[in-house]
Protein backbone atom coordinates (compact mmCIF):
# COMPACT_ATOMS: atom_id res chain seq x y z
CA UNK A 1 0.00 0.00 0.00
CA UNK A 2 1.38 3.56 -0.83
CA UNK A 3 2.46 6.03 1.81
CA UNK A 4 0.09 8.44 1.23
CA UNK A 5 -2.55 5.93 1.64
CA UNK A 6 -1.66 4.52 4.47
CA UNK A 7 -1.05 7.72 6.42
CA UNK A 8 -4.77 8.79 5.25
CA UNK A 9 -6.45 5.81 6.77
CA UNK A 10 -4.33 6.14 10.21
CA UNK A 11 -5.67 9.64 10.33
CA UNK A 12 -9.29 9.12 9.01
CA UNK A 13 -9.28 6.09 11.32
CA UNK A 14 -7.90 8.18 14.21
CA UNK A 15 -10.73 10.81 13.99
CA UNK A 16 -13.66 8.23 13.51
CA UNK A 17 -12.37 6.26 16.32
CA UNK A 18 -12.32 9.39 18.57
CA UNK A 19 -15.87 10.58 17.60
CA UNK A 20 -17.66 6.68 17.62
CA UNK A 21 -18.34 7.03 21.66
CA UNK A 22 -21.53 7.28 23.38
CA UNK A 23 -23.55 4.75 20.85
CA UNK A 24 -26.20 2.30 21.95
CA UNK A 25 -25.42 -1.44 21.53
CA UNK A 26 -27.62 -2.15 18.35
CA UNK A 27 -25.40 1.07 16.62
CA UNK A 28 -21.92 -0.43 17.97
CA UNK A 29 -22.23 -3.46 15.75
CA UNK A 30 -22.99 -1.19 12.84
CA UNK A 31 -20.43 1.37 13.22
CA UNK A 32 -17.03 -0.81 11.95
CA UNK A 33 -19.13 -1.01 8.70
CA UNK A 34 -19.98 2.15 8.44
CA UNK A 35 -16.65 3.74 9.60
CA UNK A 36 -14.70 1.09 7.32
CA UNK A 37 -16.73 2.41 4.34
CA UNK A 38 -15.79 6.17 5.22
CA UNK A 39 -11.90 5.42 6.19
CA UNK A 40 -11.77 3.40 2.54
CA UNK A 41 -13.26 6.48 0.81
CA UNK A 42 -11.09 8.88 2.51
CA UNK A 43 -7.96 6.73 1.73
CA UNK A 44 -8.34 6.38 -2.16
CA UNK A 45 -9.16 10.48 -2.15
CA UNK A 46 -5.85 10.91 -0.76
CA UNK A 47 -4.25 8.49 -3.30
CA UNK A 48 -5.91 9.77 -6.35
CA UNK A 49 -5.09 13.68 -5.35
CA UNK A 50 -1.15 11.98 -4.65
CA UNK A 51 -1.43 10.58 -8.11
CA UNK A 52 -2.05 13.93 -9.43
CA UNK A 53 1.45 15.25 -8.44
CA UNK A 54 2.96 17.83 -6.22
CA UNK A 55 1.41 21.31 -6.98
CA UNK A 56 2.83 24.90 -5.63
CA UNK A 57 1.50 25.93 -2.55
CA UNK A 58 0.63 29.54 -1.77
CA UNK A 59 3.42 32.13 -0.31
CA UNK A 60 2.55 31.75 3.54
CA UNK A 61 2.67 35.34 3.93
CA UNK A 62 0.03 35.68 1.63
CA UNK A 63 -1.92 33.54 4.23
CA UNK A 64 -0.80 35.72 7.64
CA UNK A 65 -2.17 38.34 5.49
CA UNK A 66 -5.96 37.12 5.81
CA UNK A 67 -5.37 36.43 9.84
CA UNK A 68 -7.69 38.96 11.80
CA UNK A 69 -5.93 41.64 13.82
CA UNK A 70 -7.88 41.22 16.55
CA UNK A 71 -10.25 38.07 17.77
CA UNK A 72 -13.77 39.58 18.06
CA UNK A 73 -11.82 42.43 20.86
CA UNK A 74 -9.13 39.74 22.07
CA UNK A 75 -5.62 41.51 21.07
CA UNK A 76 -2.99 39.43 18.70
CA UNK A 77 -0.24 38.10 20.46
CA UNK A 78 1.64 36.22 18.32
CA UNK A 79 1.93 36.17 14.55
CA UNK A 80 3.27 33.56 11.82
CA UNK A 81 3.75 31.91 8.63
CA UNK A 82 5.91 29.14 7.24
CA UNK A 83 6.51 26.88 4.07
CA UNK A 84 7.75 23.49 4.20
CA UNK A 85 8.27 20.43 1.96
CA UNK A 86 9.30 17.07 1.77
CA UNK A 87 8.80 14.14 -0.12
CA UNK A 88 7.08 15.62 -2.49
CA UNK A 89 4.54 17.38 -0.71
CA UNK A 90 4.23 20.97 0.20
CA UNK A 91 2.78 22.87 3.19
CA UNK A 92 2.20 26.38 3.87
CA UNK A 93 0.57 27.70 7.25
CA UNK A 94 0.13 30.64 9.24
CA UNK A 95 -1.06 30.98 12.63
CA UNK A 96 -2.17 33.57 15.10
CA UNK A 97 -2.88 34.03 19.06
CA UNK A 98 -5.07 36.16 20.56
CA UNK A 99 -5.66 36.34 24.56
CA UNK A 100 -6.63 38.43 27.31
CA UNK A 101 -7.03 37.47 30.80
CA UNK A 102 -7.71 33.50 30.85
CA UNK A 103 -9.30 33.92 27.58
CA UNK A 104 -7.51 32.77 23.89
CA UNK A 105 -8.10 32.18 20.77
CA UNK A 106 -5.79 30.66 18.01
CA UNK A 107 -6.34 30.90 13.82
CA UNK A 108 -4.66 28.89 11.59
CA UNK A 109 -4.65 28.75 7.94
CA UNK A 110 -3.05 25.75 6.33
CA UNK A 111 -2.61 24.99 2.40
CA UNK A 112 -1.57 21.68 1.00
CA UNK A 113 -2.37 22.71 -2.84
CA UNK A 114 -5.00 19.75 -2.80
CA UNK A 115 -2.79 16.55 -1.63
CA UNK A 116 -3.41 13.74 -0.63
CA UNK A 117 -2.70 15.32 2.90
CA UNK A 118 -5.67 17.38 3.24
CA UNK A 119 -7.73 14.11 3.43
CA UNK A 120 -5.43 13.40 6.93
CA UNK A 121 -6.25 17.24 8.22
CA UNK A 122 -9.79 17.07 7.51
CA UNK A 123 -10.99 13.67 7.57
CA UNK A 124 -13.82 15.02 9.20
CA UNK A 125 -15.21 16.31 5.65
CA UNK A 126 -16.03 12.83 4.54
CA UNK A 127 -18.13 11.38 7.17
CA UNK A 128 -21.60 12.97 8.92
CA UNK A 129 -21.03 13.60 12.32
CA UNK A 130 -23.43 14.63 14.89
CA UNK A 131 -22.82 13.83 19.12
CA UNK A 132 -24.70 15.91 21.70
CA UNK A 133 -24.80 15.72 25.65
CA UNK A 134 -24.47 17.55 28.62
CA UNK A 135 -20.66 18.43 28.03
CA UNK A 136 -21.02 20.01 24.53
CA UNK A 137 -21.59 18.94 21.16
CA UNK A 138 -19.37 18.25 18.30
CA UNK A 139 -21.04 18.00 14.44
CA UNK A 140 -19.68 18.43 10.80
CA UNK A 141 -21.79 21.10 9.73
CA UNK A 142 -21.28 23.86 6.46
CA UNK A 143 -20.43 27.50 6.98
CA UNK A 144 -20.39 29.89 4.03
CA UNK A 145 -21.04 26.69 2.08
CA UNK A 146 -18.16 24.98 2.83
CA UNK A 147 -17.64 21.66 4.18
CA UNK A 148 -17.15 22.46 8.07
CA UNK A 149 -16.29 20.44 11.94
CA UNK A 150 -17.57 22.28 14.64
CA UNK A 151 -17.47 21.32 18.54
CA UNK A 152 -17.65 23.40 21.94
CA UNK A 153 -17.21 21.88 25.50
CA UNK A 154 -20.07 23.90 27.82
CA UNK A 155 -17.85 22.86 31.07
CA UNK A 156 -14.39 24.51 30.42
CA UNK A 157 -15.60 26.65 27.71
CA UNK A 158 -13.47 25.17 24.95
CA UNK A 159 -14.43 24.93 20.93
CA UNK A 160 -13.19 24.51 17.70
CA UNK A 161 -15.25 25.26 14.26
CA UNK A 162 -12.29 24.93 11.05
CA UNK A 163 -13.75 25.15 7.35
CA UNK A 164 -12.67 23.52 4.19
CA UNK A 165 -12.33 25.39 0.93
CA UNK A 166 -11.42 24.32 -2.37
CA UNK A 167 -10.47 20.78 -1.18
CA UNK A 168 -6.59 22.44 -0.36
CA UNK A 169 -7.39 25.38 2.49
CA UNK A 170 -8.25 24.45 6.31
CA UNK A 171 -9.24 27.55 8.71
CA UNK A 172 -9.25 26.71 12.05
CA UNK A 173 -10.58 28.52 15.09
CA UNK A 174 -9.87 27.40 18.67
CA UNK A 175 -10.88 29.38 21.35
CA UNK A 176 -10.22 28.50 25.34
CA UNK A 177 -12.51 29.80 27.88
CA UNK A 178 -14.79 31.97 25.00
CA UNK A 179 -17.92 31.24 23.56
CA UNK A 180 -18.70 29.73 20.51
CA UNK A 181 -19.93 33.37 19.50
CA UNK A 182 -16.65 34.11 19.91
CA UNK A 183 -14.93 31.92 17.63
CA UNK A 184 -17.57 32.10 14.98
CA UNK A 185 -16.95 35.88 14.87
CA UNK A 186 -13.26 35.56 14.81
CA UNK A 187 -13.70 33.03 11.64
CA UNK A 188 -16.16 36.00 10.24
CA UNK A 189 -13.45 38.17 10.10
CA UNK A 190 -11.02 36.07 7.53
CA UNK A 191 -11.89 36.72 4.05
CA UNK A 192 -12.80 33.16 3.20
CA UNK A 193 -13.87 34.64 -0.29
CA UNK A 194 -10.32 35.65 -1.23
CA UNK A 195 -8.64 32.76 0.24
CA UNK A 196 -10.90 30.71 -2.64
CA UNK A 197 -9.79 32.67 -5.08
CA UNK A 198 -6.13 31.87 -4.69
CA UNK A 199 -6.82 28.05 -5.67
Amino acid sequence: MKTTKLLALLLAATFLLSNCGGKNENEEKEEPKTAADAIENIANQAEKMANDGPKEVIDAKLLKELLPADADGLPRKEVSSEKTGAMGFQVATANARYGEGDSSIEVSIVDVAGTGAIMGMAAWAMVDVDKENDSGYEKTTTYKDHKAFEKYNNDNKDGELAVLLANRFVVSVKGSNVSMAKIKATIDDIDLDKLDDMK
